[in-house]
């Protein structure tokens, strides 16, 4: 069994921007030369999320609306009272959510569905460069 740490890097919109990242954690686990194992993807920070989704322009669409009726912007949180930095909900969206996703592979592709993509949402309230882990662990 071997353990390979990857990580992938790139900049957001911020505000609930859902970005596809399923290219990207395939060719690491190709890369890899691992045929069977588990891929955990997870972000170091606490205003993102990586899940999975039908990535495509209704359900990005959809997926934003429930984030701002679960953990709307303009409420009152405590957490912008006292670090004035105005993103509460982004850290309440992102903690309902989760920071990882552990994807298994078989035969060196992702065991995803057909209509099933890995994504990250960056849930702060302004733009950002981001970096996720990616650990693949197999044989």
């Amino acid at each position: 069994m071997k353990i390979l740490n990857e990580h992938i890097t790139f900049d957001t919109k911020g505000n609930s921007d859902i970005i596809d990242i399923t290219r990207q954690v395939q060719q690491k686990v190709s890369i890899s030369g691992l045929q069977n194992g588990s891929v955990l993807v997870f972000v170091s920070g606490a205003t993102g999320s990586v899940t999975t989704i039908e990535y495509e322009p209704g359900l990005i669409s959809d997926m934003q609306d429930a984030l701002e009726r679960l953990a709307p912007r303009g409420l009152e949180y405590d957490h912008n009272l006292k670090w004035g930095d105005g993103n509460g909900h982004s850290h309440i969206r992102a903690s309902m959510l989760g920071p990882s996703l552990i994807v298994p592979f078989i035969d060196g592709q992702l065991s995803l569905g057909t209509w099933q993509q890995v994504i990250f949402i960056d849930m702060d309230n302004r733009p950002r460069s981001r970096e996720l882990i990616v650990q693949i662990t197999g044989e």
